[in-house]
């Protein structure tokens, strides 16, 4: 269970404090820095990514930002960068159509955590694999492995103290590391443990790599003596909406989970005052939490005292009550607002916030024009390659996709109607992202992708857009019959399982069914089933409350 009752006590704590107490307790307390010792920013399960997809309201994870976050940081402040593995690949293994994509993806991950994010160190995890062991290009901590170039644990001076970082795998990772020989992990954990504690390492950073949460807590518990510990979880990384605000009490020490995909970057200051175990504050991130929370409840009570006032017969005792709760309630947000930091009277500290990239967040331009150059190349080299690739034909007798242009001989009315939908864009909303080419993105962006009679990346131009034969099925037959052969096509609205395959959660958070159908058919082009839908939201109303939600403003020196 996350730390929840610590944050609630400690609140609680602060609030009731009267003022001779707090007035005792700021002459005995420790002081406490403006600025934290050392701050570190933390990854996990990056898996390839360096931007995302941009077909979400919100969408996150993206390098020129988190480089332009980590910059920031250090003009500030000392910072430590580090990694807990499974950075390089998306897909491992690697489909040998992708190879080239991927290993130039993973080269610029590579270079810009070396150059840009100056990262202090990198774990080793199974979504780097495909590298094993002669493309790793950055070096690796990884206390128990054997069969791969790997560093011994570090130690880090930095902001007046000493850090060490050390990186473990625990054994239920072993058959996603081809080569890569394991030995205990707990053993070398608690010797890489010592080891730093040995050269004087103050606070001792974890990059574990677990297969699941309750791994990842069993192994960080079994070494013992890890202050900060920053888990990849494998398959097991949470998206954004499940990652925990606080940090998870391990014995004497802390677990951080960020987000897969870069998504999310965990920043932990760490305040150091003395020797001893690091306590969780509650710092800005924690206290915004808080408010948010406090801010329903007020606004619950609220209309609560609204009704009570209207009431005649409500006891003036207990509505007095509700007030003073109520009274109290905003005290307490106006103090989290005014020192969000509520540090322990004494010892070490840290706060933790877990940053979201998403497209507010500057971006550093020189990445950013690394990211595109990515895809100018991959772009050229993908359709090079498939223009070597014929289209498969369709078995003899079945039928294969001829485009919406011939559907319009007898369709007129449904293709007018298709084309004021957003499926008729789907092709242009990847090349204003410089992304037409990129074999992650363009089977959703075209008709009868990687199908007999239909498309691939270098033969698709009758196909663009997500076209009449998606949802009715190639209509090749059909058209050369003038129509009389009727089993082509589904007639019906598609089914969500055929939605589905591309309005995924990744690339399409919005999505409902329903609602997204009443935006593609009407007069013309099934209006009855439209009619059938009824009267209820449309894909357009709930994308637009999703982008107003996340906002439509990008970070300085973003393009996209």
């Amino acid at each position: 269970m996350w730390r929840q009752v610590g944050l609630a006590a400690m609140l609680a704590a602060a609030a009731c404090c009267s003022k001779s107490e707090m007035k005792t307790t700021a002459a005995t307390a420790d002081p406490v820095p403006t600025r934290p010792t050392f701050t570190v920013l933390a990854l996990a399960e990056v898996r390839g990514q360096i931007g995302p997809c941009g077909c979400t309201t919100d969408p996150m994870g993206d390098l020129a930002r988190t480089a332009q976050l980590v910059t920031q940081a250090r003009a500030a402040g000392p910072v430590v960068f580090v990694d807990a593995g499974s950075l390089l690949y998306t897909h491992a293994p690697v489909p040998p159509q992708l190879a080239f994509q991927e290993e130039l993806k993973a080269d610029l991950l590579a270079d810009t955590y070396q150059k840009t994010l100056l990262a202090d160190a990198v774990g080793l995890g199974p979504a780097d694999a495909p590298g094993i062991p002669d493309h790793l290009r950055l070096p690796r901590l990884a206390a128990n492995a054997s069969g791969v170039p790997a560093q011994p644990a570090r130690l880090i001076e930095i902001g007046g103290a000493r850090a060490g970082v050390f990186g473990v795998i625990g054994r239920g990772t072993q058959a996603a590391l081809p080569g890569v020989s394991l030995s205990d992990p707990v053993a070398a954990g608690k010797r890489a443990v010592a080891d730093l504690r040995g050269r004087g390492a103050q606070v001792v950073i974890g990059l574990v790599q677990a297969g699941s949460p309750r791994d990842a807590i069993q192994l960080v518990h079994d070494i013992g003596g890890i202050d900060l510990a920053i888990a990849g979880l494998g398959a097991l990384a949470p998206e954004p909406e499940g990652v925990a605000s606080e940090a998870q009490k391990v014995g004497d020490g802390w677990l951080v989970i960020p987000a897969n995909r870069g998504q999310i970057v965990a920043r932990i200051d760490v305040t150091l005052r003395g020797p001893g175990p690091l306590a969780d504050a509650v710092g800005p991130s924690a206290a915004a939490a808080r408010i948010a929370v406090i801010d329903r409840d007020l606004a619950a009570r609220d209309a609560d005292l609204k009704a009570f006032a209207a009431d005649k017969t409500a006891d003036p005792a207990f509505v007095a009550r509700k007030q003073r709760e109520r009274g109290e309630l905003a005290a307490e947000r106006d103090r989290l607002k005014a020192h969000p930091l509520a540090a322990p009277p004494h010892g070490s500290f840290f706060t933790l916030e877990q940053v979201r990239i998403n497209k507010t967040l500057a971006c550093d331009t020189r990445v950013q024009d690394a990211v595109g150059e990515f895809f100018r190349k991959t772009g050229e080299a993908n359709v090079k390659a498939a223009a070597r690739v014929r289209v498969a034909p369709p078995p003899k007798g079945q039928a294969g996709y001829t485009g919406t242009e011939s559907c319009a001989d007898c369709h007129e009315d449904a293709v007018a109607f298709w084309k004021k939908t957003v499926h008729a864009s789907a092709w242009k909303t990847l090349v204003d992202r410089g992304q037409q080419f990129d074999l992650d993105c363009i089977g959703c962006h075209v008709t009868g992708w990687d199908k007999p009679g239909g498309s691939n990346l270098g033969h698709n131009d009758k196909l663009r857009d997500v076209q009449c034969e998606t949802c009715h099925g190639p209509a090749s037959i059909h058209v050369a019959k003038g129509g009389l052969e009727k089993p082509f096509a589904i007639a019906r609205a598609p089914a969500n399982d055929l939605c589905a395959q591309c309005h995924t959660k990744e690339h399409s958070d919005t999505f409902q069914h329903d609602a997204y159908l009443r935006d593609i058919v009407g007069p013309g082009h099934g209006e009855g089933a439209r009619k059938k839908l009824g009267d209820g939201p449309t894909g357009a109303q709930l994308r637009k409350a999703g982008l107003d939600r996340a906002g439509r403003t990008l970070g300085a020196g973003c393009t996209r």
